[in-house]
């Protein structure tokens, strides 16, 4: 019988690869792409009161948020410094989250990684078409 079951370790490798070879906007996309997706999972463990999958997903977003962070040139000025002040904003609220399971306070939170991820493929469409 042939096995039509995708091969976890073949899939990881693929996402690595996916990874390795992503432009620095894609990469963006990327994290804010994971975080939305965490965001929602969170939310609807917390609703169905499954802690042990919240505090994962939850932690997910935290290290996402760590990894923007990270990742900023600060030598950018005021631009790099209000982002990471946004970003340790968010991450304040997600550990929030985590702390009480208020689901509600991840609103903001999605609201935030939507909006960025949006604004990031807009510039990253201009970018390869070559408008500002």
């Amino acid at each position: 019988m042939l096995n039509t079951m995708p091969n976890s370790n073949s899939y990881a490798n693929y996402k690595q690869a996916a990874v390795n070879t992503a432009s620095p906007e894609k990469l963006l996309i990327m994290l804010f792409n994971g975080g939305i997706k965490f965001i929602h999972l969170a939310g609807q463990a917390i609703e169905t009161k499954d802690y042990t999958t919240a505090d994962k997903m939850l932690l997910r977003i935290q290290d996402i948020l760590t990894e923007l962070i990270l990742t900023l040139d600060m030598k950018q000025g005021d631009i790099a410094e209000n982002l990471r002040r946004l970003y340790e904003f968010y991450h304040r609220e997600v550990v929030q989250t985590n702390l009480y399971k208020d689901a509600k306070r991840l609103g903001p939170v999605l609201e935030f990684f939507v909006l960025f991820r949006d604004t990031w493929v807009e510039a990253a469409k201009k970018a390869r078409l070559g408008t500002k």
